[in-house]
């Protein structure tokens, strides 16, 4: 077998912003094109996958596509689903599965499933897991990944500022009291930054830890309307106020946290390993769980992301196929999560000491989401065609309060409003 790198741009798009990482040449076979977003994060993990893979099925051709977001992600599948475009595999966010399985583009994965295992479970897909993609009536998708928020501190700033690197605070009033404390230490040190731009996962994780959620029961209005939405939208505003954030891109917020100038940063635990990287040895870097507003009611969302088979031609559906069950097995899951800080999706990767026991121990950073599994929720999918628009609009009106153009009342209510204005009409 014969490796080298190509780029192609066969699916590209300029809107798109897109990357062609890595390509695995293989002997003559099948060639497959495969999507994911977010390389800052999976670069190395699918990197790592890839080479795996192909030492396996050496026959099989894998060609990357990228975007730099989830959000561009579910974009470029929608628009090439029109254009008789798409790639033959996507790992798409959790919370877009819904419009692809209501739209006709994922395909049902049941029956593969039960073509290996009468019961999935015995391979790694337990029920719960196997929820994490379950859309539409189907199982639309196999989970790859998935995530929850979690507290990153420099515990030197933490110690200069009077706070105790092995007591974080657990309420949001304590840690706002300490990110003010640690932007007074000058020197360009600001106090900590909270990602409330890119999606609306990081403020479902506020809104959830208020015991909130995005829509009614029976999703014909808006959940976010009362006290909860509020109370999620004035901590942003104290984030701001009391808590030193700067408005920053969350890439800039990363540069300055690993540079050792911003005391906190609340992101999620995929970011583990980039963050120790980049810390390196410019301060002690410490994780722990993120606050909720609520004890008794808080919970905190399921980030991640699943796989969605889209593949007609037979051939790329059966190699298509190959690599998403090794990337959501056991083996694919083990190196997901040492190049990353993800959570694994698959049981055999979570019991089985062979794969993921040691590594938890000599690594102790990534231990934070493992202990807020208990309060984890799945990530909320909007219904409807305008799912994307709406997720932008939050981000948008959230936006008014960090730019300090609006007050969280004033924001509670447009984006409210807006919202609304996007959801289907039910008769």
């Amino acid at each position: 077998m014969t490796i080298a790198t190509t780029r192609r741009a066969a699916l590209a798009t300029p809107a798109a912003m897109l990357f062609m990482p890595r390509v695995l040449r293989a002997q003559a076979g099948t060639e497959i094109t495969v999507h994911y977003a977010q390389p800052f994060i999976y670069k190395e993990a699918y990197d790592a996958i890839l080479a795996a893979f192909a030492r396996r099925e050496p026959n099989i051709k894998v060609t990357y596509v990228t975007t730099p977001n989830y959000e561009e992600g579910a974009q470029l599948i929608l628009r090439q689903s029109a254009t008789n475009q798409l790639p033959d595999l996507s790992y798409q966010g959790f919370n877009r599965l819904r419009v692809f399985a209501e739209r006709g583009i994922a395909q049902d994965l049941t029956p593969l499933l039960r073509a290996e295992a009468a019961d999935p479970a015995t391979i790694g897909y337990t029920p719960n897991l196997l929820a994490l993609g379950h859309f539409g009536g189907f199982q639309s998708g196999l989970a790859f990944a998935a995530s929850n928020p979690v507290s990153y501190y420099n515990a030197d700033l933490v110690r200069r500022a009077g706070g105790d690197p092995d007591n974080f605070p657990t309420s949001w009033d304590d840690v706002l009291q300490l990110a003010g404390r640690i932007d007074r230490l000058g020197d360009g040190t600001e106090g900590m930054w909270f990602t409330w731009n890119g999606d609306d996962w990081m403020f479902s994780a506020l809104l959830f830890g208020h015991g909130g959620r995005m829509l009614t029961e029976d999703e014909r209005d808006v959940g976010f309307a009362g006290p909860e939405g509020l109370g999620a939208l004035r901590l942003i505003d104290r984030m701001v106020k009391e808590g030193g954030m700067p408005n920053l891109s969350a890439t800039a917020a990363r540069q300055a946290f690993t540079a050792g100038k911003l005391g906190m940063i609340f992101q999620t635990t995929a970011l583990v390993r980039g963050m120790k990287e980049g810390a390196g040895n410019n301060f002690v870097l410490r994780t722990t769980g993120m606050p909720v507003i609520d004890p008794a009611k808080g919970r905190l969302p399921t980030g991640g992301a699943a796989g969605m088979l889209t593949a007609k031609d037979p051939a790329k559906r059966d190699a298509a196929w190959k690599f998403l069950r090794f990337s959501t097995g056991a083996e694919g899951q083990a190196l997901m999560v040492r190049n990353t800080g993800y959570l694994p999706c698959n049981q055999i990767a979570i019991d089985n000491p062979q794969y993921l026991g040691a590594f938890y121990r000599e690594n102790p950073l990534f231990l934070a989401a493992v202990k807020q599994i208990p309060i984890s929720i799945p990530w909320y999918a909007f219904p409807g065609t305008n799912s994307v628009r709406v997720t932008q609009t939050m981000v948008d009106n959230i936006a008014r309060i960090v730019e300090g153009r609006a007050t969280p009342e004033e924001v509670q209510r447009d984006m409210a409003a807006e919202v609304r204005r996007l959801l289907p009409r039910r008769s």
